[in-house]
This record gives C-alpha cells, structure tokens and sequence, in this order.
C-alpha cells in the first residue's frame, strides 16, 4: 500500500506539471491569436481564463497530494532482509544538456515577461541635421554592434536592447524600453558625450519617436521613402546589415523583431510597386551633378572628356563607376586612388571587362602627398574613402601648380565623414559639394515617383499594423506569466513534500 500511495502522490504530481505546461499553451495561443489583430479579443479573454482554471485545478490537486493513504489493519511484522540502497529525491533527476538548455531558456523567458517592452528610434538624417553634425556621430558598420552595446549598458538599466544604424545620410538607434522618459535621456547623453556638441544644440538636430511613429519610421527606412534619394537601394542592404548586427549584438527579441519587419517591408515595397525604377543612389547623384554642373565649373569641359580621380575603393566607389560606365562617362582618363593597392585593382580589373575602359590604379600607402600630386592632372575629384581625417585642404589646395589652361578644379566629396574642407570651396577655380548638395539634383526623381510613393505607404501601413498587432500580443504575457508561475510554484512545493514523506521508501 506504501507503493500505491506513492504511485498516487506521482500521479497528482504530475498533473501539476501539466497544469503548468498547459498555461505556456494558453500564452502561446494568446500570441498567435492577437497577433491576428482585434476580432481575437473575445477568444484571447477565453484563453485567459483556460489558464486560470488550469491553475486552479493545480491548486485544488496540491491538498490532495500531500494526503497520507490509508493504512490497513496491523498484521505481524515480518522481517526481510533487503540490500541497503540510497533513496533518491524526486527532484534530483539528472537532466541532459538539451533539457537544461531549455529549461533555463524558459526560466529567462518568464523573468523577462514581466513588463512589455516597445519600440522608439533617436537619430538625425539629411532632413534635420547638417553633415558636420552627421559626421560626428557617424560609426563605422564594424563597430555597429560595440556601439550599441555601449549605450545599453551605460544607460544603467533604461534600455534593453539597442541596434545602431549609420550611414552618410543619418545615425539613428533603435532600442527597446520599458521607461521612454528614462530611454531618451540615456541615449541623448550619449549621443552629446560621443559628438562633443552641447545639448541644446544638438537636440536641434535630433528627432526622436516612439511606439507607433518609430514603427512607422523604420519601415518607411528601410524602403528608401525617407532617403535623399527616393527609392534607392543601398538602404535595404544597410538595413539588412542594421538587423544582422542586432541579432547578433544588443538587438534582443522586440528590436530584432522591429528591424526584421522593416526589411520584410522594404523587400515587398521594391517588389509590389515601382518605387526603384530608375531610382538612384548617393554614388549615382554624385555622378548626375558632376556631369550636370561640369561645363560650368570646368569651363565648357564635359565630364566625359575630363581626367577624373576617385578616392577610395569601397561600395560607393564600385556604384559611382557603374552609372559612370553605363553612361559611357568615366572621363579622358579614370584614376583610382586608395590606401591599398590590390582592393583598388580588382575592382579595375572588373570595369575594364565588364565595360571596356581603362582605369589606372594608385596605392597611397598611408602617404597624404599622393593624393594631392594626382589632383595636379584632375579635372574632377570624387571622394568616397572611410578616412576620418580631410584628404584635401584649403591650403594645400591653394598650393597646387596646375596645368596651364585647366586650372579649374571640381570636387565631389559623398564620404561621411567628409574628406574634403568646406573651405576648399572658398578656393579660386576650385568647385566644391558634399552630400548635402545633392539635394536639388534629386528633386527631379522625386517627383517622378510620386504616384509609387503612395502606393509604397499603402503597403507600408500593413506591415506596420502586423508589427503593432504582435506588440499588442506581449501586453497578455505578464498575466500568462503569472498564472504559470504559480502553477510551477504548486508544481515545485508538491515535489518537495513527496520528497519528505517517500524518502525512506525504497527506489
């Protein structure tokens, strides 16, 4: 009768384990079924209450188990000599490292459930803020992921998770956070320690949105409707990286959720409508003004008879030489000049077959000098390297001997931070832009996609709800929480007393 007692202890046992494991059904149910948006209110209170009775039953079971069973009538003891053994707890199962793995992951998912996190975005772009204020809080994409871990962990608790997204044209964070107040605070101080700037004039510059408005604004992003240049697709594959690096940095599960989304919808904007036909990028705009304003700049010289230098072999140089191939523009003579020489080569090599034009190729080595000795024989200069110092000065521009009857001198600078002085363009005979004179060159673009620009919103106002319905799910989960911590509790408690009372049992 011992044993059968034992076997019913086990028994109520377990149906307090499933008590609980049947809450984390009812939470997940409750996900899938808000996610669908608010026809799943009534069925979402269904669940709720299933889970509640769930944990009601445990309880109800939890008396009952501790129950001792009846004893039968003494009979004469009988002695029997059994082998002397250890008896062991039932909580002292041994779990496998599979089992362990899960069940921590369950213990963290319960601990973070507590509160519902949102979404909210701080930055500046090409609309609000100039680019010497961009090129100050401009990060490198290696460093993305140490930059947001920096901000969530000196934000001393008011951040949970942060991806960083910066590119010529903007810096913003994405993070998730429980306290907005707090958020924006931590990560404005931030944002002034990294700039130097002070606070009031940087919060000039600053926009910062929350919830519903950041949700909108990452998917607007991500499908090129907030670039400088409407439609272009160097965003998406920027984005695309803004969300590998979340993944794998601070970026947690309603960030990484948020930036995903933003992806998903700049993927389906491209592809529903023509939002980037005949869209260009920073690199192509560089390359429309340059041909645009070359015959006044460089005395009635076309770009296509003028000797150009390009600085810089990264991903703005190979799409700048695309739109200048495709329209049989490279110049006279193409130079390209950057820090190492066989980057700068391959991506030569690769023109030269794919187009038929000669492009020479020169390594500075770390070597200032080079550059200005190359821009004696340059007619046009575009700049597109990662340097975060100027290439070219005033002064030493000043300094140049030109060739007799092309003195003139155009300069096109898109990197960010910018590698040419603004006071080069104080320079006699020299002309010269930087990212934010691109602006007028790409109005014309604009307007030509008005029309898909509208369409692109309707589809953007899908996702964005989508997103907005599975945030609303998480506000369920600290009420699912609840109930199946107080059934695990009962599940726990139960284990123990079984524990008391069999432990002189025999295994």
């Amino acid at each position: 009768q011992l044993h059968d007692g034992r076997r019913q202890l086990l028994q109520r046992a377990d149906t307090a384990v499933v008590a609980a494991d049947s809450c984390q059904s009812a939470l997940e149910g409750v996900r899938v079924i808000c996610a669908t948006g608010d026809p799943g209110r009534r069925v979402t209170i269904n669940m709720l209450a299933r889970a509640a009775i769930l944990v009601a039953t445990a309880t109800a079971l939890a008396p009952a188990a501790t129950q001792r069973p009846r004893r039968a009538a003494a009979r004469p003891a009988v002695a029997v000599a059994e082998p002397a053994t250890e008896a062991l707890p039932l909580s002292s199962v041994v779990l496998d490292d599979e089992a362990e793995a899960a069940r921590e992951k369950r213990e963290r998912r319960i601990a973070n459930a507590g509160t519902a996190l949102d979404v909210f975005v701080v930055g500046l772009s090409h609309h609000n803020a100039k680019v010497e204020v961009r090129e100050k809080l401009a990060v490198p994409e290696a460093e993305w992921e140490e930059t947001a871990r920096a901000i969530v962990a000196e934000s001393n608790g008011a951040i949970d998770e942060a991806a960083v997204l910066s590119t010529c044209n903007r810096f913003e964070v994405y993070f998730s956070a429980k306290d907005a107040r707090a958020a924006f605070s931590s990560v404005s101080r931030y944002f002034q320690g990294r700039s130097g700037l002070p606070m009031a004039e940087l919060r000039e510059s600053l926009f910062m949105l929350t919830e519903d408005d950041a949700t909108a604004h990452a998917l607007r992003v991500s499908a090129g409707l907030d670039s400088l240049v409407v439609g272009e697709g160097q965003i998406l594959s920027q984005m695309k990286a803004c969300y590998a690096h979340a993944v794998e940095g601070a970026g947690g599960k309603v960030t990484s959720r948020l930036l995903n989304a933003a992806v998903a919808a700049g993927k389906r904007a491209r592809d529903e409508t023509d939002i980037a036909k005949g869209a260009v990028s920073i690199s192509s705009a560089a390359y429309e003004l340059a041909a645009e304003r070359a015959p006044q700049d460089l005395a009635g010289l076309d770009l296509a008879d003028a000797r150009v230098l390009i600085v810089g072999a990264g991903k703005m140089t190979r799409l700048l030489l695309t739109h200048m191939a495709s329209h049989g523009a490279v110049g006279r003579t193409c130079t390209i000049l950057n820090r190492s020489f066989q980057r700068a080569r391959d991506m030569a090599d690769e023109y030269e077959e794919g187009y038929d034009v000669e492009i020479d190729v020169v390594a500075s080595d770390g070597d200032d000098a080079v550059a200005y000795e190359l821009a004696q024989k340059a007619d046009v200069i575009f700049t597109a390297s990662s340097a975060v110092d100027y290439i070219f000065e005033a002064e030493k521009l000043k300094a140049l001997k030109r060739t007799a009857g092309r003195e003139k001198l155009m300069l096109v600078d898109i990197a960010v931070p910018r590698n040419v002085d603004p006071a080069c363009d104080g320079v006699d005979q020299v002309s010269a832009y930087d990212v934010d004179s691109l602006k007028a060159v790409v109005e014309r673009n604009t307007a030509k996609r008005r029309r898909e620009i509208v369409e692109a919103e309707k589809l953007l106002e899908e996702e964005r709800a989508a997103f907005r319905s599975w945030i609303a799910s998480l506000g369920a989960v600290p009420a699912i929480t609840r109930l199946q911590s107080k059934a695990e509790a009962l599940r726990q408690s139960e284990m123990k007393r079984a524990d008391a009372k069999l432990a002189s049992l025999s295994p």
